[in-house]
């Protein structure tokens, strides 16, 4: 046992070594790529975009699942972009509350057959679609409940351009973040097949018709732990692996794919959460098979602000569902690319990243655990060794973390305080200290989940934007 034990401890201190190093390969990807966006932010003319007529036209899709509190923002928002030609798809998964009848109220819009709809993929029942006239650009789909990359594909069926963009009904864009993403797609159309855009958080921002007015950092918690979260994951982690492409998944929140190929590869993969994993995979391996030059790419400075969940409750949810979409996507996709080098990046270096240090990261943390547990009861602790270990471990962390922070305050500037990045520094810190333990259990809870064939969404609240306004206003 005392071997074991000791093998152990050396695989884990390889194992800590060489997660970290990867980080800081990628952070360094991100830093080099970093100097181009911020040349690109300064002198690239979006207003002159706006207005021309060489932009593509985008179909927006928009999954609304129990979205009444939202809904009508969220649309505000999208109606207000500046953008030359678009329109705007919102499809009623089944909802259980008013969604359906806010828009409908909102927007005047009368209902029509579903005839006008195409079967290019295959989706749960179409009731029917809903238009009027004074909104040329938006269309509402009421269909029978089917999930999000159901909803997803019903909106494929209706779209009549050849780029489509899926957004969260709890997500809200910057008015120029469409043009900023076109223009990034118009940089290399011909290869480019999707650009994701940046996730930010709105919890503790002031909102106003749909619009993002300030930028003010979360005043709870949980939302404040994940906007440090987010930074890392989009400018720390997006930026670098997007250099390679590398890029794994392009957020659910906001992205813009070629409809064309997400057609070839099937449409979106429903049954299991996890769709926008799923879909970038997919399009990964079809382009590689047929050896077809291609890019996914992402665009840090086009920006989408989304609700975090506020609850331990939720928040734990949400983890547990990405968990088992992480998991089944490893098994139904990533093992057929696994440490392939037809698949270039992606098979040898990004989906054994994915799988190792990510999909098996809570067994590696939990039997470690474990193993200080046995290391204690057989008097083979050094702890003045382990601890320098642990707080070297938690220093690179941090200083990873600072990484995305410095990027942030770079190229981006979102936060105009001084005391905003005191405060994310702080948070930077203590999600060593319990938060991301969490995270591994709720990861690991989800694969119980995969493996108990639970595929339920889970748990989520959505909270008014207007919230804070309201409760003045009740005062």
């Amino acid at each position: 046992m005392r071997e074991i034990l000791l093998f152990y401890g050396i695989f884990a201190m390889y194992y800590v070594v060489t997660i970290n190093t990867i980080y800081f390969g990628i952070i360094l990807f991100s830093f080099r790529r970093i100097l181009g966006i911020m040349k690109e932010t300064f002198y690239s003319k979006y207003e002159a975009l706006s207005g021309s007529k060489h932009v593509p036209p985008i179909s927006i899709l928009v999954p609304a699942f129990n979205e009444e509190l939202t809904i009508k923002e969220n649309v505000r928002s999208l109606l207000a972009l500046h953008y030359p030609e678009f329109e705007v798809i919102v499809v009623n998964d089944g909802s259980g509350d008013k969604t359906l009848d806010t828009l409908i109220e909102e927007f005047q819009l009368k209902y029509h057959p579903p005839n006008m709809i195409k079967d290019t993929i295959a989706t749960a029942e179409i009731k029917g679609v809903y238009y009027n006239p004074d909104y040329p650009t938006l269309y509402l789909v009421d269909k029978e409940n089917g999930g999000k990359a159901d909803s997803l594909n019903a909106g494929i069926n209706l779209s009549n351009y050849s780029l489509i963009s899926s957004i969260d009904a709890d997500s809200l864009l910057e008015e120029d973040a469409l043009i900023r993403i076109a223009r990034k797609y118009m940089e290399n159309p011909e290869e480019n097949v999707a650009i994701g855009g940046n996730v930010r958080i709105a919890n503790g921002c002031r909102i106003q018709n749909g619009m993002v007015k300030q930028v003010n950092l979360p005043k709870k918690l949980l939302p404040m732990f994940q906007t440090v979260e987010y930074l890392k994951a989009f400018l720390g982690g997006r930026i670098g692996w997007s250099d390679v492409n590398g890029l794994i998944i392009v957020s659910g929140a906001f992205g813009v794919f070629k409809k064309e190929y997400v057609v070839k590869v099937g449409g979106y993969r429903g049954g299991y959460p996890g769709e926008d994993m799923n879909i970038i995979i997919k399009l990964h391996r079809y382009m590689l098979d047929h050896k077809l030059p291609y890019k996914i790419d992402f665009c840090p400075d086009a920006v989408c602000w989304t609700q975090a969940p506020d609850t331990f409750k939720i928040l734990g949810s949400q983890r547990k569902r990405w968990g088992r979409g992480n998991l089944k996507n490893m098994i139904e996709e990533g093992r057929f690319m696994f440490m392939r080098p037809k698949y270039k990046i992606m098979g040898m270096l990004t989906i054994p990243y994915n799988i190792i240090f990510e999909t098996l990261s809570p067994y590696f943390r939990i039997t470690g655990f474990l193993a200080i547990l046995g290391y204690s009861f057989m008097d083979m602790t050094g702890w003045k060794l382990m601890g320098i270990f642990m707080l070297i471990n938690v220093l690179y962390g941090t200083l990873l973390g600072l990484g995305s922070l410095l990027l942030e305050e770079m190229a981006f500037q979102r936060y105009p305080r001084v005391r905003d990045y005191f405060k994310m520094i702080l948070y930077t810190v203590l999600m060593f200290f319990g938060y991301r333990q969490l995270g591994i259990l709720w990861r690991f809870l989800g694969h119980i989940d995969f493996m108990r064939k639970n595929n339920s969404w889970g748990t989520m609240v959505r909270t008014s934007w207007n919230e804070d306004e309201d409760k003045e206003k009740a005062a």
